[in-house]
C-alpha cells in the first residue's frame, strides 16, 4: 500500500491510522443543560410516538426515560413555563400601587402628629417642673 492509500483508509472505529485519540478523560465532567423549549419538544415528540418508536427517540437524544418522566411532571406543574422566563434582575414596576401610596401618606401624617404631641408633652413637663421648683423656693407664699 502506498502512503496515500494509508492516509485515505479509515479503521472501523472512525480513526485514521496515525491519528490516536486522546485517552485522557476531561478533568471535570460537564453536565448537559436543556432549555425549556427543548424539553417540551422532546416530551411532545415522545408522547406522539408509537410505543416501539419511543426507545429510538431516547437513544437519538441520548436521554433516559426517567428524565422524560421528570420533564413531564415539570410541564404538568407549569414549571417549564417558568424556566422560559429570562434570568436576571426582575423589572421594576411601572407605577406604585395607589392604595399603598395613600396608606403611606396617611401613616406619615399620623407620625408627624405623634411627634408634635411628644414635643408638646416635653415642653409641658419642663414647664410643670419649672413651676413646681419655683413654688418650693418662695416660702412666704403660703395659702
Amino acid at each position: 500500500m502506498s502512503s496515500e492509500e494509508t492516509a485515505d483508509r479509515v479503521d472501523p472505529v472512525g480513526v485514521r491510522p496515525g491519528e490516536v485519540p486522546d485517552p485522557q478523560v476531561a478533568e471535570k465532567a460537564v453536565r448537559r443543560t436543556f432549555t425549556a423549549k427543548y424539553k417540551l419538544a422532546v416530551v411532545e415528540e415522545y408522547e406522539r410516538a408509537e410505543h416501539g418508536e419511543r426507545g429510538a427517540i431516547l437513544r437519538r437524544e441520548n436521554l433516559h426515560s426517567s428524565l422524560l418522566t421528570e420533564w413531564r411532571r415539570q410541564r404538568d406543574r407549569g414549571a417549564l413555563a417558568g424556566l422560559s422566563v429570562p434570568r436576571g434582575p426582575k423589572p421594576t414596576p411601572a407605577a406604585p400601587d395607589r392604595g399603598l401610596t395613600a396608606e403611606n401618606a396617611r401613616l406619615t401624617a399620623e407620625l408627624e402628629q405623634a411627634r408634635e404631641v411628644i414635643r408638646i408633652q416635653g415642653e409641658l413637663s419642663a414647664l410643670l417642673e419649672k413651676l413646681s421648683s419655683s413654688s418650693v423656693e418662695t416660702p412666704g407664699s403660703r395659702r
